[in-house]
């Protein structure tokens, strides 16, 4: 396993999924006329997409059972545009940030992670990486707080794009991927977070298909086999992930990771849920 990739999963992730942990970037959305959060949630996330179809979000996303993205693409369109759902989630997030970090968004050690994050999440190829791609085309946040957000999200995309690699060629489906991990963290598939309001048949038929090939055992958990490939995608993703930090030098990663650890922690303490 890629050591230094995972590290960096560890500090970035917690400033990826502001948007998702805290309540200002659903609140910036709302203002624009939603009123149900998974509607926040796909324009969003979806917006630097363009008008896609629910068929391209459905895929590119990948993680959610059929027929849920087209419950809320092209629908949210009609609410509001993908340049405004960009602008309300970045100053969502912005304040969120700027709330939970307090001082440190002042100091000059967060400035220079903004710097060099910034300089990683913007360096790696895009091919092959849509998620990745359509952020990096959007225009750089003057505002520190917003940059650092901006390139947080970039490198968790970059890192999603490359698990579902990882997935595919594991021939891990997209809710199986949900019970791979929900069962490896020791959680039984049906109280599992983002598949637990799934009909119960359906998540049997997923459940019963992995047991046919050998990924659960009898006895409802994984099995060495399960095991062997929930470890296999997770070496592969952190490969996958390790390109954009190879741009800076070992002083700058050492660097970036001693500005990161402060606003790691803090986040995590503030995550409710």
């Amino acid at each position: 396993m890629n050591s230094m990739a995972r590290r960096m999963f560890e500090l970035v992730e917690p400033i990826g999924v502001i948007p998702y942990s805290a309540d200002e970037p659903n609140e910036a959305l709302f203002a624009l006329g939603f009123t149900d959060y998974w509607d926040t949630y796909f324009a969003g996330r979806a917006a630097p997409l363009g008008l896609a179809t629910a068929e391209v979000v459905d895929a590119l996303f990948y993680n959610f059972a059929p027929g849920e993205v087209a419950r809320h693409i092209p629908k949210v369109w009609r609410t509001t545009t993908p340049e405004a759902a960009i602008a309300a989630r970045f100053a969502g997030c912005a304040k969120a940030l700027r709330r939970i970090l307090g001082d440190h968004v002042d100091s000059p050690g967060f400035a220079r992670a903004a710097e060099l994050l910034t300089k990683a999440a913007t360096s790696a190829p895009y091919e092959g990486r849509p998620m990745y791609a359509a952020l990096l085309a959007l225009p750089i946040p003057d505002d520190v707080v917003a940059r650092l957000f901006h390139a947080a999200s970039l490198l968790r995309e970059h890192r999603g794009d490359g698990h579902i690699v990882a997935l595919m060629i594991e021939g891990v489906g997209r809710t199986e991927a949900h019970v791979l991990l929900a069962l490896a963290m020791g959680m039984p598939a049906e109280k599992f977070g983002r598949i637990h309001h799934l009909p119960r048949a359906q998540l049997a038929a997923v459940i019963d298909g992995m047991r046919a090939r050998g990924l659960i055992d009898d006895d409802g958990w994984l099995s060495a086999h399960g095991r062997a490939v929930k470890q296999r995608v997770e070496e592969l993703t952190d490969e996958l992930a390790a390109r954009p930090y190879e741009t800076l030098d070992s002083g700058e990663l050492d660097e970036l990771m001693a500005a990161l650890e402060p606003l790691a922690a803090a986040l995590v303490a503030a995550q409710d849920w």
